[in-house]
């Protein structure tokens, strides 16, 4: 689970978009900002929402948090986690001349994105104990949708990249890690969810007459 995250998290700044020139080799963080200018991604032809390329810190700090939702709040370990969440989900924040010099439609769609994750570090922050199949699902629901989305979003934009710079762009490292790092986590889930429901099926039928 953690080399997964870590792997989505240290896959934001690998190049998404590889090129020979150094100013078109844009990393997850960056390429988000730089799309918005494409005429088919201004006009909606290319089909992608722009704002799925800034989703891998706001799921990965939502990942983070719902790992807590039943630790205790007693543990600092419990809170620095939480507070590495929301952090991390602060990278998606629009910069203030975004705010004030464009539609708020631009923008608006990210600051929703972090107040959620924000949200859900105020609910965990109750105590209250969750039952497990809702945790494990809210993490695999939250994996699946980091995993797709980002990846969707330059399959989406890369013909118009390339239609633009009149060259073939591929695929960068930052892409297949940021795949791996939430297969990883995805997987990570489901076994573990697996493995459980052995445990408490072996449990029951040992208890059994």
């Amino acid at each position: 689970m953690w080399g997964g995250l870590t792997a989505v998290f240290i896959a934001y700044f690998l190049p998404w978009q590889p090129h020979e020139a150094a100013g078109l080799r844009l990393i997850g963080w960056e390429i988000g900002e730089w799309v918005k200018f494409l005429p088919q991604v201004q006009s909606g032809e290319v089909g992608i929402n722009r704002d799925w390329f800034y989703l891998p810190p706001v799921t990965l700090g939502l990942c983070l948090i719902l790992l807590t939702a039943n630790w205790s709040n007693w543990r600092w370990q419990t809170w620095v986690q939480r507070g590495l969440g929301v952090g991390l989900s602060l990278l998606a924040v629009p910069a203030w001349e975004v705010i004030r010099g464009e539609p708020s439609h631009q923008w608006r769609p990210r600051l929703i994105a972090i107040g959620v994750v924000m949200l859900m570090g105020v609910i965990v922050m109750t105590g209250r104990r969750w039952p497990d199949w809702l945790g494990r699902s809210m993490l695999l629901v939250t994996a699946i949708v980091g995993t797709i989305l980002p990846v969707w979003a330059y399959w989406g934009v890369r013909p118009a990249v390339s239609y633009w710079l009149q060259t073939d762009i591929g695929v960068g490292s930052g892409v297949w890690l940021h795949l791996v790092g939430f297969i990883v986590v995805i997987i990570t889930v489901i076994v573990s969810w697996r493995d459980q429901k052995d445990d408490a099926g072996a449990s029951s039928f040992a208890k059994s007459p």
